[in-house]
């Protein structure tokens, strides 16, 4: 039996990918690790003028606007729930149910064809999506002009605070469903193939097969990104949401990244907005935590392991 490598030998031996590896490590550092020190002005009456660090201290006051009752606070809080809600049930199994589609094409070019279309749109940024959605939809879009030519009504589809929710649904599902396949396609050709031939033999209908083959063999998948969307749940798409806010308004838009940026930068309250961004991130810590627990007692191997 050899021995096993020294960590200097291990090192020695992989010195090529650990150099590869650094330049990402670095940019990680900056970007990631580093700005963390930034949540000391959450503890601070912060002033952008005066020196880091120096700012008075003032404690805990910067995150009592979290639990006075202020009804920004609630506003913002309310919203991201309530889109985190409806993302989960309808944008996070769409790509599950285009995958399954997509892997029952018997033709392989049309499949590839199909996911080209589909994964485009992920590359547009969200300035771009929301202009095709205001020539579809905008009240000189498509729709409105065609309601207009044949004198009926035309339909605030942009600036409606109750359907705000939905039209934010439906540009998520249609900018990243595609995309979201890839995993899924990938896991579904791991699948043995002699499983579905034994369900055959067995008479299994096609759902049955779905239901006792395909989806076991991607469970695993759907419960490490349904873990990874929940320590993400409190971030709704602050790019996609403060370019429409102005056509909505903020009491049916505000959510929690739009409130720091509104509190933070436009008025000022720096200190108040990175409480309560630090608190959103705990909140998200606990959510994949306790959720990777909950796989952990269902056998299931989640984010990590013990």
């Amino acid at each position: 039996m050899s021995k096993p490598l020294s960590w200097w030998a291990r090192a020695r031996r992989d010195k090529v990918l650990l150099l590869m590896s650094l330049p990402g490590l670095v940019l990680l550092l900056a970007f990631h690790y580093l700005p963390l020190l930034g949540n000391l002005i959450a503890f601070q009456e912060y002033l952008p003028f005066v020196p880091f660090g120096r700012s008075a201290w003032v404690g805990l006051d910067n995150f009592a606007v979290i639990f006075n009752g202020d009804p920004e606070f609630l506003n913002a809080l309310k919203n991201t729930l309530l889109i985190t809600l409806v993302q989960v049930v309808f944008v996070f199994p769409a790509p599950i149910a285009l995958a399954l589609l997509l892997n029952s094409l018997l033709s392989e070019r049309i499949k590839r064809i199909v996911q080209s279309v589909l994964y485009l749109p992920h590359f547009l940024s969200w300035v771009i999506v929301i202009a095709i959605f205001q020539q579809l939809l905008g009240g000189s879009g498509l729709i409105n002009n065609f309601l207009r030519s044949h004198g009926m009504g035309t339909i605030d589809f942009l600036g409606n605070p109750d359907g705000f929710i939905a039209l934010l649904t439906s540009q998520v599902i249609w900018k990243d469903t595609g995309w979201g396949t890839i995993l899924f396609l990938a896991a579904l050709t791991q699948i043995d193939p002699g499983l579905y031939e034994a369900a055959r033999v067995d008479g299994a209908s096609r759902w049955r097969q779905l239901w006792h083959v395909t989806v076991p063999g991607i469970r695993a998948l759907i419960i490490l990104l349904l873990i990874l969307r929940l320590g993400d749940s409190l971030t709704v798409g602050f790019e996609q949401i403060i370019l429409q806010q102005n056509l909505v308004g903020r009491p049916a838009s505000e959510v929690l990244d739009t409130y720091v940026y509104n509190n933070g930068v436009l008025a000022g309250q720096w200190g108040v907005s990175a409480a309560v961004g630090l608190v959103k991130g705990l909140v998200a810590v606990v959510l994949v935590l306790g959720a990777n627990k909950v796989a952990h007692i269902f056998g299931e191997a989640g984010v990590y392991q013990k």
